[in-house]
């Protein structure tokens, strides 16, 4: 007996899961540490954070000179862009490095409603947009919200396809008429926010039957474990 571990002296190596062989992290380093601590101020919360500073930064470039300079637009387009971005990266660095905490999952979904929120808000009372456009957006967006807090007890509804198309429609349609577009691109802008408008309706009415499926499901669940305690 040397002490020598058999992968030096030639034998052969532990095999993975082996008991004392630390497993890897997936993200190498950084997910070592991440694993190890999650804190507050990590990238994807500071993310999630930048968003929100950008949202008032957003409605003052949104406002400037009566909110129809072209330059202006341009300036808060970039900002609602970045917001966007943002909003790809920071869920999908939390959830390969292990960076999820609780300000992240309170802050992230305000983080979104605000920036398109006031995207919204500003283009109707610039004119640009029917009010009834953003009813229906904001709506959906704050009863979907509200009723996954309210089934949450009886599990989780899952982001659908649906709903990952419809955020890109969202996005797409709003970036649009946040830039000053005239000609073809501002009929093309008219046809994208009515997809998005679409698959907005289309996929709030598929999260409610979610939700009263996983409601249904859950108090089936809980009935029949009251009625085994009773045995």
């Amino acid at each position: 007996m040397t002490g020598v571990p058999a992968s030096a002296a030639g034998g052969p190596p532990s095999a993975p899961g082996a008991p004392g062989e630390a497993k890897p992290v997936r993200g190498g380093k950084l997910g070592a540490a991440a694993v190890d601590q999650a804190s507050l101020w990590n990238i994807a919360n500071i993310l999630t954070m930048l968003r929100l500073v950008l949202v008032p930064g957003f409605v003052v470039l949104m406002l400037m000179d009566g909110g129809y300079d072209p330059v202006w637009r341009a300036w808060a387009w970039a900002a609602f862009a970045v917001a966007m971005i943002t909003d790809v990266f920071d869920g999908h660095l939390a959830r390969t490095y292990n960076l999820v905490t609780d300000f992240g999952k309170i802050a992230d979904p305000i983080a979104d409603k605000a920036i398109m929120g006031a995207a919204l808000v500003c283009l109707s009372s610039l004119g640009d947009l029917p009010w009834w456009v953003t009813g229906v957006i904001l709506g959906r967006e704050l009863g979907i919200t509200l009723m996954r807090f309210l089934v949450i007890r009886y599990g989780v509804i899952p982001a659908s396809r649906g709903g990952k198309m419809k955020t890109l429609a969202q996005g797409t349609a709003v970036g649009m008429y946040v830039l000053a577009l005239t000609g073809p691109l501002a009929t093309l802008r008219f046809w994208v926010m009515a997809v998005a408008v679409a698959l907005t309706v289309v996929t709030g009415l598929d999260y409610v039957r979610q939700a009263i499926v996983l409601r249904r499901r859950g108090m089936a669940e809980r009935e029949a474990v009251l009625q085994e305690s009773e045995r």
